[in-house]
């Protein structure tokens, strides 16, 4: 296949310009004179320099690696058809849809970006960090900058004990049959050539706990109603964990609220002052 930069550019500015600030959690400001979004902040959204997104809304520029489609297309909000027509429109085979996907639909994206005041993150079915919205970083820091296996968290509850370190003890034993449980279940269901399957085969290798969990068969271990993590200023926060669920990607919208007037809702909000202070002290 070969880039057509004609169309391409068209779709980009049309889709750029459809885009309103509020819908990918922008302010909108008082001087804002285009109807849609700016090249920088698409070029924000898509992890790219604003010169390198500009040429392609210009026919300009090398052609883009699947890589930086993939980004686009998140960073645009696209539907699973849309972005599969930019892929094709950048010289690309799209990638194969299902429970493997990365691209999260724009309507867990919409949901997410209204979110700033609350915990929530979304995740694939094997437990991986996508995107988390800001105070879901300040609870459990950034889960997206893992690679490999280790994306995953019951991966990582395994074999790296930091991971262990933000919930707390009296719930470590249920929370590693959980992950175990989980896991047989989606490797069963995957089938033995799957990354769940994949998954178990080093984790049985890696882990004697695990091992030993794997050995007991056990299925259905659904999680607590309340999650208890421990953060290192506020203390220990009990949060009610709701689900949302995008069937078409196996894709999950976590939200973690805390019940109102209790202890846990006031550290929650006083993690929000920590996190917003945090936030603009690195930038």
């Amino acid at each position: 296949m070969e880039i057509d930069r004609a169309q391409l550019a068209a779709f980009l500015r049309r889709r750029r310009e459809l885009l309103q600030p509020e819908d990918v959690g922008l302010p909108r400001g008082q001087r804002r004179r285009t109807g849609g979004l700016r090249r920088e902040e698409v070029a924000a959204l898509c992890h790219m320099s604003t010169d390198y997104y500009a040429r392609l809304e210009r026919e300009r520029g090398p052609q883009p690696s699947e890589q930086m489609v993939a980004s686009i297309a998140q960073g645009l909000h696209l539907s699973l058809d849309e972005r599969d027509h930019l892929f094709r429109l950048s010289g690309h085979t799209p990638p194969t849809r299902g429970t493997a996907g990365e691209h999260i639909s724009p309507g867990l994206l919409r949901i997410l970006d209204r979110l700033d005041d609350t915990p929530a993150e979304i995740v694939t079915e094997l437990g991986e960090t996508l995107r988390q919205s800001p105070l879901g970083v300040a609870l459990t820091g950034d889960t997206t900058r893992h690679t490999g296996l280790a994306r995953s968290i019951g991966y990582r509850w395994f074999t790296d004990p930091a991971t262990r370190a933000l919930y707390v003890a009296d719930d470590h034993a249920f929370l590693s049959r959980m992950f175990a449980s989980g896991l047989r279940e989606l490797a069963t269901l995957r089938g033995t050539g799957s990354r769940a399957a994949h998954c178990a085969e080093l984790l049985r290798e890696q882990s004697g706990e695990f091992r030993r969990l794997w050995d007991e068969h056990e299925i259905g271990i659904r999680p607590h109603e309340v999650k208890r993590f421990i953060h290192p200023e506020v203390g220990v926060l009990e949060l009610n964990c709701q689900r949302l669920l995008d069937p078409d990607q196996s894709h999950s919208l976590l939200v973690y609220t805390a019940a109102p007037g209790s202890e846990s809702h006031e550290r929650l909000r006083l993690l929000s002052v920590i996190g917003t202070q945090s936030m603009r002290t690195t930038s």
